[in-house]
């Protein structure tokens, strides 16, 4: 697998300048890219006020750039494409429960023109032609949806990722984050931690958007999880390849059974095996990450294809493959046996040639492995049992053929918004963790956990490599670092979220997602108190980290 440059660390100073997007400005870059302090006024409360004819959206002042999303139609619902759609298995979901519920439409594609100016409406983007429509999965509920823009033609976005060209980009709406911060700082974190590494994180930076002219709110612009040279870089197959020799973009993902017959399969997980948990005590607790038979209430999870393959043989070697890789984990870890494939990849046997380690090593990247652990175990995500969880594997001319853990992604529900280490302490990634519908203690259907984070954690070898780019990482400074940034955007943005709120207004009117909040989220009367509590509750976690991995 190729590797990316680090992405080198701002100073103090300049990140104070700076939106999501690390990169200094160069001098290339338009002077509207720099963010600066374009208000005085106290707007602690701002969000918690209704809006007046005098505080209308329109008459905030902001210091974002602003995307133009104009339909090529001229029909008042065109609009509808951002408005109606939700994702079919959420809207089939809810239609199971839900009394003569009318289906909306899925999410569709509609012909559009995109372009970008500067706060002071200098033109930043010309129009360019692009699809639009509504992304995700829980999230397109939302009044405020999420969305994804495909451009005609690869343009760059506002110096994201070296300011690389692609043709698509997501625009998240961090709606039920009252911080709006929790996937920017996760991203820039990723970003140091997997950087530093050569491997892979989105970029991203906020901006506002608007839609045939009627603005739509505060977005977080990001890269697209795909692959490509500035993104997932591994072996993209020419259109209707059928060879194995390719690279593979996978995501964990208990949605996999919604995808074709090529893009998703079952994991076996070394026939289901109980897994230790890693709780950080001497007590020693199972879980299964598969359920054990039809009555369990454990929900099966699997793997979805993210990248292009175009034939049978494609799918069935990588499932093959992937599922052997895991074989290889567990004997190592739990039987202290080693594996290794054959030189087809098709077929795993003993071998007293390799130790378990040696034999795992063949097989993992682990350095991108304990990257992703760390990040996983700072952030208390509570999907990460189920979904968002990427690696890939490249078996092109200059692939390595080694499973990498990258590409993080969703992080709205982590960092003590819903209920997960609430006090920032307490092992969480690679111990068992209640469903997403369940609270710290439980109450949902079933207790889980993830696999791939649990299966070598008590492998001392591996604890090492964790403890060393854990030690390496914190004294690089990048939490003082992350610490400001938050700090920045809720001074710096003041009136940027209030924009955004005086739009939407969903810190008081919360009740779509509440009953996911943590009691000290729901609490949040406004941005600058959800700000503060993500900045109290990041603290506590990296303390807790540091006094673990620094044993």
């Amino acid at each position: 697998m190729k590797k990316i440059p680090r992405i080198l660390a701002l100073s103090l100073t300049a990140m104070l300048l700076v939106g999501c997007s690390e990169n200094p400005p160069s001098s290339s870059e338009p002077a509207t890219y720099v963010q600066s302090d374009t208000t005085t006024a106290n707007t602690t409360e701002a969000s918690t006020q209704a809006p007046t004819e005098a505080t209308s959206e329109a008459d905030i002042p902001a210091a974002l750039p602003v995307i133009s999303i104009q339909t090529k139609s001229s029909d008042p619902n065109a609009v509808k494409f951002v408005t109606e759609p939700v994702a079919r298995h959420v809207s089939q979901a809810i239609a199971s429960w839900t009394p003569n519920y009318v289906m909306p439409p899925a999410p569709y594609y509609e012909d559009c023109t995109v372009s970008i100016s500067g706060a002071d409406g200098t033109s930043l983007l010309a129009p360019c032609d692009a699809q639009v429509k509504v992304r995700g999965n829980w999230t397109t509920v939302y009044d405020k949806k999420p969305l994804r823009i495909k451009f005609a033609e690869k343009q760059e976005m506002l110096g994201l990722n070296g300011s690389a060209k692609q043709k698509n980009w997501v625009l998240l709406a961090e709606y039920k984050d009252a911080s709006m911060l929790r996937n920017k700082t996760a991203l820039y974190l990723s970003r140091e931690i997997l950087g530093a590494d050569g491997y892979y994180a989105a970029d991203c930076q906020f901006v506002h958007v608007e839609i045939n002219g009627d603005y739509y709110g505060m977005y977080l612009l990001a890269d697209m999880q795909q692959v490509g040279p500035h993104r997932v870089d591994v072996t993209k197959p020419e259109s209707g390849y059928t060879g194995t020799d390719i690279g593979y973009l996978l995501e964990f993902d208990g949605n996999f059974g919604n995808e074709d017959e090529l893009h998703g399969f079952p994991l076996t997980l070394a026939d289901n095996a109980p897994l230790l948990a890693y709780n950080g005590s001497d007590d020693k607790v199972y879980a299964r990450a598969l359920p054990k038979n039809k009555a369990d209430r454990v929900k099966p999870v699997g793997i979805t294809i993210k990248s292009d393959i175009y034939s049978k043989e494609q799918h069935d070697f990588i499932e093959n493959y992937v599922n052997n890789v895991y074989t290889i984990m567990y004997e190592a870890a739990y039987n202290d046996k080693a594996f290794a494939f054959n030189d087809s990849y098709t077929d795993i046997s003993e071998t007293t040639a390799l130790s378990p380690q040696q034999a795992v090593e063949n097989v993992v990247d682990i350095q991108s492995l304990a990257d992703m652990y760390i990040i996983s175990e700072l952030t208390c995500d509570a999907d990460i049992y189920w979904s968002s969880f990427y690696m890939d594997v490249d078996f092109g001319p200059d692939g390595n053929r080694k499973l990498t853990f990258e590409a993080p992604w969703d992080f709205d529900s982590a960092m003590g918004n819903k209920d997960r280490c609430i006090d920032g302490t307490g092992y969480y990634a690679s111990n068992i963790v209640p469903d997403v519908n369940g609270g710290k203690s439980g109450g949902g259907e079933y207790d889980s956990l993830n696999p791939w984070l649990v299966v070598l954690a008590h492998c001392d070898w591996y604890r090492d490599t964790v403890s060393k780019t854990w030690i390496r990482t914190s004294d690089s400074g990048v939490f003082e670092r992350a610490y400001a940034l938050i700090e920045n955007d809720k001074t710096q943005l003041q009136s940027d979220f209030e924009k955004n709120y005086q739009k939407w207004d969903n810190i008081r009117n919360n009740g779509d997602f509440a009953n996911e909040l943590s009691a000290p989220a729901r609490k949040c009367k406004n941005e600058a108190e959800a700000a503060d509590f993500l900045l109290k509750w990041l603290k506590s976690r990296v303390g807790f980290m540091d006094s673990e991995f620094r044993k």
